[in-house]
């Protein structure tokens, strides 16, 4: 019998019909209210303040909320790791728009932060109800431990690797290196073998453009738009320095495209 969040959250002395469970996704800016959004590297105290601020619609967010809101944060897919357990102690403003309110971290399910995921059934829903959230599935209590980068020699990353990188904690340090250095790159369809060249430069580096792949799946490259992303593999070709003038990267994509044939045989364009 699948596990749920049923008997974690109640082994946690959380009353279900006292609790909230709250979803947050990776935007830059919500459209509704303007608000700024949370991003991978966001800090707890960003994640609370963002999480203090909800829309004064009844329809979007209930009038009277609950005392607990346990918290989640999206992954790849349809999973989402526990960030925290907050108690709420009470509005303390509301100018029509936005209500704010007083949120304190818990210590309930504190050592269960960054590691408890649970499968999120709904994509388009972001808060449940807690008897609601209590049916959800445990998909496991991973290791919070950071994850060491391997070099960049030895990255290989599975798409889904690729999203789980550009998203959760863990893979911090590993976002730090790739935003440190511009270049080209390598994408590998495995389902038939072929390959896109592509490139990083001048002021988008590597975390940057493959962020926009695991966003996507294409990061706007033509060839890749009508290709399931779930099969394809990213590793890195040749790093550079940021101040490597844009010509000689250039010629370095244009070497690798020659090399492995991708014009003819493979999913680059030019």
């Amino acid at each position: 019998m699948r596990l749920t969040l049923e008997p974690i959250l109640r082994s946690a002395g959380i009353d279900l019909a006292d609790a909230q469970v709250i979803r947050h996704a990776f935007v830059k800016e919500h459209g509704d209210t303007g608000l700024q959004g949370i991003h991978a590297d966001s800090s707890d105290d960003e994640i609370l303040a963002y999480t203090s601020q909800q829309s004064s619609k009844p329809r979007i967010f209930p009038a009277v909320p609950p005392r607990i809101w346990v918290v989640f944060v999206r992954e790849g897919g349809d999973r989402a790791r526990l960030w925290a357990v907050v108690e709420n102690r009470g509005e303390v403003s509301n100018d029509g728009v936005l209500r704010t309110f007083d949120l304190v971290v818990s210590e309930q399910m504190a050592d269960l932060r960054n590691r408890l995921v649970i499968g999120w059934r709904s994509p388009r829903t972001w808060r449940l109800n807690g008897p609601t959230a209590a049916g959800y599935p445990v998909m496991g209590i991973a290791d919070a431990q950071p994850v060491p980068f391997p070099g960049f020699d030895r990255l290989v990353l599975e798409y889904a690797q690729l999203q789980a990188v550009m998203r959760e904690h863990r893979y911090a340090s590993w976002r730090t290196v790739l935003s440190s250095v511009v270049g080209v790159y390598l994408i590998t369809d495995t389902r038939d073998g072929r390959q896109y060249v592509g490139k990083a430069d001048g002021a988008e580096n590597i975390r940057q453009r493959w962020s926009a792949y695991a966003t996507n799946g294409h990061g706007g490259n033509i060839k890749l738009r009508s290709l399931e992303p779930t099969t394809f593999r990213f590793s890195l070709l040749r790093v550079f320095d940021p101040a490597t003038p844009a010509p000689v990267i250039d010629a370095a994509e244009s070497h690798f495209k020659h090399t492995l044939d991708t014009r003819r045989h493979g999913l680059n364009r030019n």
